[in-house]
């Protein structure tokens, strides 16, 4: 397996709206589409820079995840919007790809010194990954789901 992230662009938009989580997992994540959108309607504010990305195994794009961010803060890097393909669950991919946008948002922005994201609390099997890869339960809220941190730097 060689997971990489690839911007969202005009040659795979497309596909990436194909992908689809499992239906119990549905309540869990905005779907592609919406995710897409807040790039040009920025909910968050102007200030507020959105990159999806696909994710993919090769040339198969198995996932989505998204990363928002505020320039020259050291808190604001959110992950948001991942998924992974119901047909490409249980393969490792969500670990692959949730340590290579660590990565990424890492070497792109020296600056930062945490990662957030939200969860829902009920989302057993992000929470279980989320945790694997180091990230922590804040005690936070927002938008109705847990906020989680993972400290980038020592």
């Amino acid at each position: 397996m060689t997971v990489q992230l690839k911007a969202v662009t005009r040659e795979n938009w497309e596909e990436a709206l194909t992908l689809r989580v499992k239906e119990e997992q549905k309540d869990f994540v905005p779907s592609v589409a919406v995710s897409i959108a807040k790039v040009y309607i920025k909910p968050d504010g102007e200030n507020v820079s959105y990159l999806p990305f696909a994710i993919y195994d090769d040339q198969e794009m198995v996932g989505f995840i998204m990363h928002a961010y505020v320039e020259d803060t050291t808190d604001m890097y959110w992950i948001n919007g991942f998924i992974i393909d119901e047909s490409h669950q249980g393969k490792a991919y969500g670990k692959a790809a949730i340590t290579e946008m660590i990565h990424w948002i890492v070497q792109r922005s020296p600056q930062c010194e945490k990662i957030q994201l939200t969860v829902l609390k009920n989302n057993e099997i992000a929470c279980k990954l989320y945790e694997s890869v180091g990230f922590q339960p804040t005690g936070d809220a927002f938008g109705g789901e847990d906020v989680w941190s993972l400290s980038v730097k020592i």
